[in-house]
């Protein structure tokens, strides 16, 4: 196809013909026969977003479940009005999603059972890596005498006699779609093989045209009950012996401490990366600098969960909380993402967090930790295999284009996703508002 009349982020005026990848950049393109062509209108053209880090699945999932966070619920009266009035899905669940203890408490399989008995219920922790089932739940999965109901959420002895959501991937990709997302990488830890080439199957028959991009098998999930040196060492060096990065989850400083120190004993790859580093602790910097691998983080939780980060974590460790300026400053490689579904999957939110460090009351956390906005806007323009990579509007590089409607400088001060006009993948548009 044709773009016409395109401005670029260094306000050069131009039309682009883009397939695959994009063909030519000039000042101006006669249209060929038969080409389809979008008139910009002197809007603004920036390459396609890439989600470096999201789960699609429970992103699909998510939009059947109830939502039970502490924006949602504020005690427990609420959380169990919320699940006592949800209707279960097709497979008989009443799913719900975001719960954090801020809410109500730890829950249990006991508390659960208080407000929902007989209907299987399951409630997804916040951070996505643990569920709680009522008593009925544990009965549907084979887990009758489980002690509290309380299950990771990558222990596949129970999540793989749940029946597989298959739905959704649509919805999710026209909402990535209006937000000019063009690409993703999934973070899922525990994806097998066919779930993959399901994505790619998903992505190869148009349900899904976002560029997929799957961490799996190489991604895993720490847990400060468990954390194992020798064992992660171990897991990283077998890793590397096939010639393949690993991706390690790393929401605290322990988490951290402990991957940097098996990446020390083993060395790195070129593709290694950190998901979050969460919490970064001062000394931790240099070393993780040092390392040379790549944080994938998400400012957004800034914004989504700063006002309880200020409530509950003491003032003189809030600094260290998802920095991203002063890891730039210390030259760690580094790019943003959302955490689709466990964040709110805006990356234009994201950017904003990271250029403006506010909490959802209007306060500032952590505001040495600030960016530029155009060192946000870069961060969304890897690729899922170079996350690094800044792509351009060149020839040669990939057909994924996004339109905006305000001039270049309003888009760098915006930073709003009601900007996308239109969203082109691989030539072809997948979002036009029209």
């Amino acid at each position: 196809m044709l773009i016409q009349r395109a401005t670029l982020l260094d306000g050069r005026s131009v039309d682009i013909r883009v397939a695959e990848k994009i063909v030519a950049v000039e000042p101006e393109l006669a249209p060929v026969s038969g080409e389809p062509v979008y008139d910009a209108a002197g809007r603004t053209v920036i390459p396609g977003l890439h989600d470096h880090h999201v789960h699609l699945r429970s992103a699909a999932a998510a939009l059947g479940s109830v939502r039970v966070g502490p924006a949602e619920v504020h005690n427990r009266a609420e959380l169990a009005r919320a699940l006592a009035t949800a209707k279960p899905g097709a497979d008989g669940w009443v799913r719900a999603v975001g719960y954090h203890e801020a809410v109500a408490g730890p829950l249990d399989r006991t508390v659960l059972d208080e407000v929902v008995p007989s209907v299987p219920v399951r409630v997804q922790h916040r951070s996505g890596v643990l569920w709680t089932l009522n008593s009925a739940g544990l009965v549907r999965v084979g887990m009758a005498d489980h002690p509290d109901g309380r299950l990771r959420s990558a222990d596949r002895s129970w999540s793989d006699t749940l029946q597989r959501n298959e739905t959704g991937l649509g919805e999710v990709s026209e909402r990535l779609s209006g937000l000019g997302v063009t690409g993703v990488t999934d973070a899922t830890p525990d994806l097998e093989i066919d779930d993959i080439v399901r994505l790619l199957e998903a992505h190869r028959r148009g349900e899904l045209p976002q560029r997929v991009l799957c961490l799996a098998p190489g991604k895993r999930i720490l847990h400060d009950t468990d954390l194992d040196l020798d064992g992660l060492t171990s897991w990283i060096s077998e890793r590397h012996g096939e010639g393949a990065p690993v991706a390690v989850h790393c929401v605290t400083a322990a988490q951290l401490v402990v991957t940097l120190s098996a990446l020390q004993a083993t060395g790195t790859h070129p593709g290694d990366r950190i998901e979050h580093a969460s919490v970064v602790p001062d000394d931790g910097i240099g070393t993780l600098a040092a390392s040379g691998v790549t944080v994938v983080t998400q400012p957004n939780f800034v914004a989504e969960r700063g006002d309880q980060y200020l409530d509950e974590v003491p003032a003189g460790e809030h600094h260290e909380l998802w920095r991203v300026g002063s890891l730039l400053r210390a030259g760690v490689p580094l790019v943003l993402s959302t955490d689709m579904p466990f964040g709110e999957g805006d990356p234009w939110a994201t950017m904003r967090a990271a250029v403006r460090r506010m909490t959802g009351s209007g306060a500032v956390l952590g505001a040495d930790e600030r960016i530029t906005a155009p060192e946000a806007l870069g961060m969304f323009f890897g690729t899922g295999h170079d996350p690094l990579r800044r792509r351009t509007v060149a020839p040669g590089q990939p057909g994924d284009l996004v339109v905006l409607e305000p001039s270049p400088s309003d888009v760098l001060e915006t930073l709003a996703s009601d900007m996308v006009a239109a969203t082109v993948i691989a030539g072809e548009v997948a979002f036009d508002r029209g």
